[in-house]
């Protein structure tokens, strides 16, 4: 027997909670279900100011059942497969979910046991990472620990959430490296899969200028495939010509490869990436029209990050609505995404951009500049607007 709900939303992430909100608080609004099997919910913005000591990782949790929106039914559970054709979804506890329309905001998955040796090598002998709540307090471990040598940061070849993560927390090494007085002993390297500091021409400009600035090495088009904590090597491979880099390391920030998680990838809501295929404007499956996601998991080709899915939920939602009503959809998604590039204590970059690298900036000052005013946003104002504002079905 299966049971049947309204609006059925996979994830209880940014994602998923946003859009439940922003429905419930509909004026005619449909009834809404969460599927999320996680009992707490994480605000990952801030893990790059926690592994940069400035914040304990606490700040970062709220139990999941704070933030689920008043009038949502919750199920404690975990999708295990998709049946579009069926209107159904599986769970790992074997219910059969019907659904009227669905919504998938499951996130990104993290392959640590796509480099060899990562998964041995992580939260011990220096090889730290922001990349997770239970392993983000090793990283400024890592920072204070370190007495000089290689200090690596890696970028991977696959898409990930939050781009400029992996070199924000390099900016903040380089600069507690400075303050206890052990610069002159330390090669900064960023070792990215890239082909450039930053995708967006205006920011990569000033980026390349504080990398200058600081004395901080890059590899670029850099792949690590291979860690050997043994002899503290990092081994990398070329992504054009496949010619292998090995590097000593005495501390090593690493961001793990990504993609779509495995019970996405396998269905056939998939495109051939792995991704929930849908139209890059509406958020609208492309096979199955009942069908909508946002967020990490979707196809959508803009930068992974919360910000976007700020500017996705009121447009998916608004489609969501009119497809309900047997209405046209006309609420468009135009690639925003957000990135809060911290460069130091106290100074941040805020980069705004859309599809195709269009500048989409908020305030009425040069944005590629370091300003302290765009570090208090990104270090206060944005979690708060993400707790009281954004979860809430606001802004």
């Amino acid at each position: 027997m299966s049971e049947q709900h309204d609006v059925l939303i996979v994830g209880g992430g940014t994602a998923g909670i946003t859009v439940a909100a922003q429905l419930l608080n509909q004026e005619v609004a449909p009834k809404v279900t969460i599927v999320e099997p996680s009992t707490t919910h994480d605000y990952q913005p801030i893990w790059t100011l926690v592994g940069g000591g400035v914040f304990p990782r606490e700040v970062s949790r709220r139990p999941m059942a704070d933030v689920m929106p008043r009038g949502a039914t919750w199920i404690r559970d975990r999708i295990v497969s998709f049946e579009p054709e069926k209107n159904e979804v599986q769970t790992e506890s074997g219910k059969t979910l019907a659904y009227n329309e669905l919504v998938v905001g499951a996130g990104i998955q993290l392959n640590w046991d796509a480099v060899k040796g990562l998964p041995e090598a992580i939260g011990k002998g220096g090889v730290c990472s922001n990349y997770g709540y239970d392993k983000v307090p090793y990283t400024w471990e890592s920072i204070q620990a370190f007495q000089g040598g290689n200090a690596v940061f890696t970028y991977p070849a696959t898409p990930i959430k939050c781009a400029g993560a992996p070199q924000k927390i390099m900016y903040l090494a380089e600069e507690t490296f400075r303050r206890r007085g052990i610069r002159e002993q330390a090669n900064v390297i960023y070792a990215s899969a890239t082909a450039g500091i930053f995708g967006v021409p205006k920011y990569a400009e000033a980026l390349n200028k504080v990398v200058a600035d600081r004395n901080i090495q890059t590899q670029f088009a850099k792949n690590l495939v291979e860690i050997r904590p043994q002899s503290r090597e990092a081994v990398f491979k070329d992504v054009n010509n496949g010619e292998e880099l090995v590097l000593k390391y005495d501390m090593m920030h690493v961001t793990p490869p990504q993609g779509a998680p495995n019970f996405i990838k396998q269905s056939a809501l998939a495109d051939e990436a792995g991704w929930v295929g849908v139209d890059k404007h509406t958020l609208q499956h492309t096979k199955f029209p009942n069908v909508f996601a946002l967020g990490d998991c979707s196809s959508l080709p803009c930068s992974k990050t919360g910000a976007a899915v700020r500017k996705q939920a009121p447009v998916l939602v608004q489609n969501v609505i009119a497809f309900r009503a047997e209405k046209p959809l006309s609420a468009r998604y135009e690639g925003y995404a957000s990135c809060p590039l911290v460069t130091g204590y106290g100074k941040v970059i805020l980069a705004e951009f859309g599809y195709d690298g269009v500048i989409m900036e908020t305030f009425p000052f040069d944005q590629a500049k370091e300003r302290y005013s765009m570090y208090a946003l990104k270090a206060y104002g944005l979690p708060s607007m993400y707790w009281h504002g954004m979860l809430q079905g606001r802004g």
